[in-house]
């Protein structure tokens, strides 16, 4: 079975110590996903994610627009994130999903948890398979190394993201 990403009711967020002492949130505007399974709970399922870097958004535009160029994901080279799982496994309640994320152009293997928190039918009579992710990663593994010292000599940016992810499905 074939399911693709409803965008009004999913959203792809990330969260990243600012001055090591409180934290900068941001979201992805546009954003593609679809899944492919053949168990109806999910294990096993192979999922492709796509999110424009255009569309990053923290809610300062002066910063969106450093998250944008060079120093960071260079969005006029390129202009996409992308992730897709090699691996769903679901253990008890919870599922761990394994895959390559391309950030920058280059890709390395993460691993996310997640929760399949079932399905009901909407006001238009579809279908929608509610999802949870989420995960960390290392910004420096994917060449994205800017930093600056703050005050007290502390670091402008953490390394570590956290990436918070929510998504509806439906079958395509």
């Amino acid at each position: 079975m074939r399911y693709i990403i409803d965008p009004l009711h999913s959203d792809v967020a990330f969260r990243i110590k600012h001055l090591m002492i409180s934290n900068v949130n941001g979201i992805f505007g546009k954003f593609d996903a679809t899944m492919e399974s053949e168990s109806e709970d999910f294990e096993g399922a192979k999922i492709w994610f796509q999110a424009e870097v255009n569309t990053i958004s923290t809610n300062i535009t002066d910063r969106d627009n450093h998250l944008k160029g060079e120093d960071f994901f260079d969005a006029d080279n390129f202009p996409y994130i992308t992730f897709e799982s090699s691996k769903v496994e679901k253990i008890n309640d919870e599922y761990t999903v394994i895959g390559e994320l391309t950030i920058k152009g280059v890709s390395r293997e993460v691993t996310l948890k997640g929760n399949y928190n079932g399905n009901d039918v909407d006001a238009y009579g579809q279908t929608k398979y509610g999802f949870e992710l989420d995960g960390s990663i290392n910004r420096k593994d994917w060449g994205l190394t800017f930093n600056l010292e703050g005050g007290k000599g502390s670091l402008l940016i953490g390394d570590e993201v956290k990436l918070m992810i929510n998504i509806q499905m439906m079958k395509a």
